[in-house]
């Protein structure tokens, strides 16, 4: 019953995404069998498709590297890489899932687990991970919220990373001006007004008003109003008063102290724009540490934690991992346990981790002197370890989450920054879907 719903959730996309199938495993047929009761010759050879859901120039070299390693572990072993673009990742996924086409295994977001699961896409790994003698490494925490999220309550995805969103500034910037490092509200907005200069083609900040703008853009609110809670009794908290109030002052800055091309910047535009010396500050997360340290001198860029609330505390949002999941379609399930964890064993979570600057899960990992000597990850657990911190957790589990934001609050971002919607209209048709889609989550699964 609940699987017709979500066909209807993914209809929109799924015409476009079909388009894009073609790179999958080719293990098209749907198994009549368990594929967590197959089992691989260990003297085999077999081939994994792997999707990689952010790949670029900056990642993908990392992950060809950890296959080369763990090839050469496993002769028996061929894992085939496929990067996908990260704006157009998740559709790509749809349109595998949709035509029962999926690769082997894959790196997935936590978020996109909850409508995996009930689109029955992912195998199970409770069975492997009870049974593995590196288990007790991994955050327990995370492992957890992977579970708590989906609807039987079983592990979907291993996680091999963790994430924060903060402020990257540049510091030589703030210095020459004299200006305060924000630590509240005020202060960065009055930063952002202090630090532009558009006669020298210097704005204060840069919005990312394109695809993806979304997660970012909940993430202030949240931490601007200090609310824990993103739905109170079927009633959707994104249209509270603290979000108008900071949105109008956000959405303010919009060409007067940010570049105009900023209602259509996705992601690489938005960090190209302060790569290149655009902007002052960019709102992102601890992951896109590599593209700075390329662009970069390390006295140019630095990670702050978002503003704390008035009240003295910092909001983060719960659940903000990557995980390694293994398609429920794969022929070779064991081998594909076998290459998930590898991936997050201590030698790779900390090879993957320190390139692209995020937080690893393994516990051995975070002794290591590269995490102790970087900043961007010092600036995450300063906020992760303060007693005061508040984690709110979106709704993953909602089947239709992740389309509102795709389909009404992206698009609704660039109609306010072009004046033809308000705050308030864009808040409420937003907490209006999350409610709706909760009422139909709430009749399927609380009865």
């Amino acid at each position: 019953m609940y699987k017709k719903l979500l066909k209807t959730v993914a209809a929109s996309s799924m015409a476009v995404s079909l388009l894009l199938a073609g790179c999958s495993s080719g293990s098209s047929e749907k198994s009549s069998t368990n594929a967590n009761e197959k089992k691989t010759d260990s003297n085999e050879k077999v081939t994994l498709t792997f999707w990689d859901e952010n790949a670029g120039p900056q990642r993908t070299p990392i992950w060809e590297e950890l296959i080369k390693r763990f090839e050469e572990k496993n002769p028996n072993i061929h894992v085939e890489y496929v990067g996908l673009p990260k704006d157009s990742a998740k559709t790509k996924y749809d349109a595998s899932i949709a035509a029962e086409d999926t690769p082997d295994m894959g790196s997935v977001q936590t978020s996109w687990l909850p409508e995996f699961a009930l689109r029955e896409a992912l195998l199970p790994l409770d069975s492997y991970f009870d049974k593995w003698n590196q288990k007790d490494k991994i955050n327990e925490g995370a492992v957890k919220f992977n579970k708590d999220i989906v609807v039987d309550h079983k592990l979907y995805g291993i996680p091999y990373t963790q994430n924060l969103d903060i402020l990257w500034i540049r510091p030589d910037w703030f210095k020459e001006k004299g200006i305060k490092v924000p630590e509240t509200w005020d202060e960065f907005f009055t930063a952002v007004e202090q630090q532009t200069d558009k006669a020298n083609n210097r704005y204060g900040y840069t919005i990312r008003g394109g695809a993806g703008g979304s997660f970012q853009l909940q993430r202030l609110m949240y931490a601007y109003s200090g609310e824990k809670d993103y739905i109170k009794n079927g009633k959707s908290t994104i249209n509270n008063k603290k979000h108008v109030e900071f949105l109008k002052k956000y959405f303010a800055l919009y060409k007067k102290y940010t570049p105009q091309s900023d209602i259509t910047n996705g992601y690489k535009e938005m960090i190209a724009g302060f790569d290149t010396g655009a902007v002052a500050m960019v709102q992102h997360n601890i992951g896109s540490f590599g593209e700075h340290k390329e662009a970069l001198k390390p006295d140019q860029f630095q990670a702050i934690p978002l503003p704390k609330t008035d009240d003295g505390r910092y909001v983060a949002e719960g659940g903000n991992t990557i995980g390694i999941s293994i398609f429920k379609t794969t022929k070779h399930p064991d081998a594909a346990w076998k290459f998930a964890a590898f991936l997050n064993s201590k030698d790779s979570q900390s090879y993957w981790n320190q390139q692209v600057g995020q937080i690893p899960t393994n516990s051995d990992v975070l002794s290591e002197e590269w995490v102790k000597e970087s900043p961007h990850i010092q600036t995450a657990f300063k906020v992760y370890d303060d007693p005061k911190t508040v984690l709110y957790k979106p709704p993953f589990y909602l089947p239709e989450y992740r389309s509102i934001l795709d389909t009404v609050v992206d698009p609704g971002t660039q109609a306010v920054l072009s004046g033809k919607k308000t705050v308030e209209e864009f808040l409420d048709e937003w907490a209006k879907a999350i409610e709706d889609a909760q009422k139909k989550y709430d009749e399927h699964f609380k009865k």
